[in-house]
């Protein structure tokens, strides 16, 4: 059974790097055709993709946060990693991180991020 687990800081102050993990059980984020996301939901709003990691390292960026977006991974932890840097009060959102396994979508319950002074 795949799951994910997000974890980090529930509270980020303005201007400073958000970073958040996911980390992966019942599958390797390095299987080939394999691929990782994250998304955010903003309070009142829909889901946002910002961006996926695939099982070879390439990365593939929302073009809105694409300039403050990077994802990586550490491959001997089976984690990857979400960095958001200059946040505003606007990035506050519940944070998740997804696995795209063929046909099938495994999500992680999510983690609320909040961007205030």
């Amino acid at each position: 059974q795949v799951q994910l687990q997000e974890s980090g800081p529930g509270l980020v102050k303005p201007s400073q790097t958000l970073s958040l993990t996911c980390t992966v059980s019942g599958a390797s984020i390095t299987t080939n055709d394999y691929y990782w996301t994250w998304i955010r939901q903003p309070p009142g709003k829909g889901l946002e993709w910002m961006g996926d990691i695939g099982y070879s390292g390439f990365t593939d960026y929302s073009p809105s946060l694409k300039s403050r977006t990077s994802i990586s991974r550490d491959t001997s932890k089976n984690q990857f990693t979400l960095q958001l840097s200059s946040v505003t009060p606007e990035d506050t959102a519940v944070y998740y991180c997804k696995a795209n396994i063929r046909f099938y979508e495994y999500w992680g319950q999510g983690t609320q991020v909040t961007v205030s002074s």
